[in-house]
């Protein structure tokens, strides 16, 4: 009985991460993320998968991060019933993010229709904050390095992979053949996070590329972000960071309080943390002691770090505040939610800083600021941006080039067949060309809906 695996998502691009695995009339899917970035990438989230909802036996989700976990509740909206198999870690990151992501896409609908700049009327939000909640009950906690059946027939085991907690690397048996998903791998020098573990052995390697195509600077976080923002506390500056809400916040606030320590801040430059979600993963860190390298009175200071905002009026009145200040706040990329304010009011001011915080995926606002544009369009108007925009190349929470292939020429043994995922085309080709040359295995980019072999 053949095996075989459809790529819809992460192929050819970072994010949408969804791999649809069928042998005989039975099928699942490895992750269900949302599509971020350039507009002809978030339109296929509106676009129905080809195979119905119902017609999926069971989801097994590598982490929590959105371009993982995101579309879980459309599928479910749409009819989905079965399980969704996770760690504890991403269970609980889950229940943060899944209803943080339809709120943030009601409230940016609204947003849009009281102010009109939508080419829909009226706009919708792809799915709800109550669509969220309601796909919850269906994820299933499964233990890291314990082999389970998700379906009759298949074996499955989770092992930890660093990046996030819970994030997981798959290895799934069916019919005779082993399929390893590495999911988002983690830094084995990650601040934060364990390293993942040693890939097994495997007959068909899917393996992500967030970083394909380059290797991480020697320089650490604390080496790269110190100097920046000491430069904004002596013009009295206010920073605008945008971060994603699981991982780079907490690395951030694990850096400032280290930086605050060591005496490199001044131990009263003010500090907020603007997500709710971020808020709750920072906490999170208290109750999933094994997964992380923090002692508890690291994890202590990490969560003392900021004043905590929770509420959207505390949010609003940042804005009547002066530097110097750091404010935190969701997203990574600037694709939504409260960080998009905070630029609208601060990136016109040459004494005020945006501090990108690691990898910003083509088409995102993030990537705008990125490339030098003195202008960013937010809310439907074009913002003139002043601000010194920095870049952080340290704070990555993905292995680089040279990290993925030491793990996959770490395997026991060597596979039939590569596939190459989770990376820009550019990113996700360099990382094919060097397991070629490299490692002597067959590799290749599969394109987006292709349907290949296991």
């Amino acid at each position: 009985m053949g095996v075989s695996i459809t790529f819809l998502g992460a192929a050819g691009t970072v994010t949408g991460s969804k791999y649809l695995v069928r042998c005989g009339d039975q099928s699942l899917l490895v992750d269900c993320g949302l599509f971020q970035g350039y507009k002809q990438l978030r339109l296929r989230n509106w676009t129905p998968l080809p195979i119905a909802p119902d017609q999926v036996d069971a989801v097994l989700l590598t982490h929590a991060h959105l371009d993982h976990s995101g579309y879980l509740p459309l599928l479910a909206k749409e009819g989905y019933r079965g399980p969704i198999y996770a760690s504890a870690g991403t269970r609980d990151l889950c229940r943060v993010l899944l209803p943080d992501s339809g709120h943030i896409q009601e409230e940016d609908a609204a947003f849009a229709n009281r102010h009109g700049f939508s080419k829909h009327t009226p706009a919708l939000p792809l799915y709800t904050r109550q669509d969220a909640l309601d796909c919850l009950p269906l994820i299933k906690t499964v233990h890291q390095r314990k082999t389970f059946q998700p379906l009759p027939g298949w074996r499955a085991t989770f092992q930890p992979a660093g990046h996030i907690l819970g994030a997981s690397s798959i290895l799934l048996e069916v019919a005779g053949r082993r399929i390893l998903f590495s999911g988002d791998l983690g830094r084995p020098d990650d601040s934060l996070m364990n390293p993942p573990d040693a890939a097994p052995a495997a007959d068909t390697v899917l393996i992500e590329s967030t970083y394909g195509d380059r290797s991480h600077p020697q320089d650490n976080l604390l080496a790269e972000l110190g100097p920046a923002l000491q430069r904004l506390a002596a013009r009295g500056g206010v920073a605008v960071v945008p971060v994603f809400a699981v991982g780079r916040a907490q690395a951030l606030l694990h850096a400032i309080a280290q930086l605050k320590a060591n005496g490199t801040l001044p131990h009263g430059l003010p500090v907020f943390l603007d997500s709710p979600m971020a808020v709750h993963t920072t906490h999170l860190f208290e109750q999933h002691p094994g997964e992380h390298r923090l002692s508890r009175d690291a994890v202590h200071a990490m969560t003392h770090a900021a004043t905590m905002v929770n509420s959207t009026d505390e949010s609003k009145a940042l804005a009547s505040r002066h530097g110097p200040m750091v404010i935190l706040s969701a997203s990574g990329m600037a694709t939504g939610g409260r960080v998009l304010h905070h630029l609208a009011h601060h990136a016109g001011n040459h004494r005020n800083m945006v501090i990108l915080t690691g990898y910003q995926s083509p088409g995102t606002r993030g990537a705008t600021l990125a490339s030098g544009a003195r202008t960013v369009r937010i809310h439907g108007r074009d913002v003139e941006v002043h601000a010194e925009i920095v870049q952080l190349e340290s704070a990555s929470a993905h292995a680089d080039a040279t990290q993925l292939l030491d793990w996959l020429r770490n395997s026991p043994s060597r596979p039939d067949q590569v596939y190459v995922v989770h990376g820009d085309l550019e990113a996700a080709d360099t990382l094919r060309a060097r397991i070629e040359r490299e490692l002597h295995w067959r590799a290749l980019v599969p394109e987006h809906g292709s349907t290949w072999p296991c």
